[in-house]
């Protein structure tokens, strides 16, 4: 991924930001200045829908340390209808999509049933390998049930479990599938250590960060929009978690979400 800018200390790439949300529709100029002050060099804006992955596509158009990523979430996945899943492929063609994202499986909220998440999060997968593109898993208490569909549709496939909230054990299972960890901003106010235990246990060349952004804003900030200068908190907290240097930290997630996206 290109960087811009000066030469910084620390070049921070925010793997998952939604810059397309409304929230940021009267100040995102401002948004972005705030976050390459910060030292991020570079963001992947993920899409939801079709609407959401169309409008992150015409962002990195007019701001070139943008880049997208185009899916249907699996909160959304009843839109995944035979005619939004050709139009999401077209969309996955543009020279600015480095991935196919987020989908997967949420019984959290369950907003949609287990069947139809699966359709769509299949049907995705197949698309990312149509396309050799990474895909930006979105899993939430369906680790499990995800793994498992990523084993058996997306063989040989690299991407990533974005906001993971796993175990251990589930690290080594994503690994051994060729996946990378993101850490988000939940791992800066967890006060159980089954997080910070599987985010200590990545392999340093698979892991990466995100904010998330607008959501989940770290400790300090809870109920405020979130935003990508403030993953900085997230590579402080998660350095202080694997017993090394934030610069250290920043250096490798870097050169880890380059490879991963590959746009180095």
């Amino acid at each position: 991924m290109g960087q811009i800018g000066v030469a910084r200390l620390l070049e921070l790439i925010d793997t998952h930001v939604h810059l397309a949300d409304v929230r940021f529709a009267a100040d995102l100029p401002e948004v972005l200045f705030r976050a390459r002050h910060a030292g991020v060099v570079q963001f992947v804006c993920v899409g939801y829908d079709i609407e959401s992955s169309a409008e992150a596509i015409k962002l990195s158009s007019t701001f070139p340390d943008i880049v997208a990523a185009v899916g249907i979430h699996p909160n959304r996945s009843g839109d995944a209808l035979p005619g939004t899943l050709r139009e999401l492929d077209l969309l996955s063609q543009s020279h600015a999509v480095v991935a196919i994202g987020e989908c997967g499986l949420d019984y959290y909220r369950n907003t949609e049933p287990p069947d139809v998440q699966t359709e769509a999060f299949i049907a995705q997968l197949r698309i990312a390998e149509a396309r050799g593109l990474p895909v930006i898993v979105h899993s939430r208490d369906a680790m499990e049930q995800t793994l498992d569909l990523i084993e058996k549709f997306n063989p040989g496939r690299r991407g990533v479990l974005h906001c993971f909230d796993g175990t251990v054990a589930d690290v080594s299972r994503a690994v051994s599938l060729g996946f990378w960890i993101s850490a988000a901003g939940q791992v800066t106010y967890r006060r159980d250590r089954t997080l910070a235990e599987a985010l200590a246990s990545v392999p340093a060349d698979r892991l990466v960060i995100e904010t998330d952004c607008p959501y989940l804003s770290p400790a300090g900030h809870r109920g405020e929009r979130n935003e990508p200068s403030r993953v900085r908190l997230v590579a402080d907290a998660v350095a202080a978690i694997r017993g090394c240097s934030v610069e250290q930290l920043a250096a490798q997630t870097t050169a880890n979400a380059r490879r991963l996206f590959g746009k180095a």
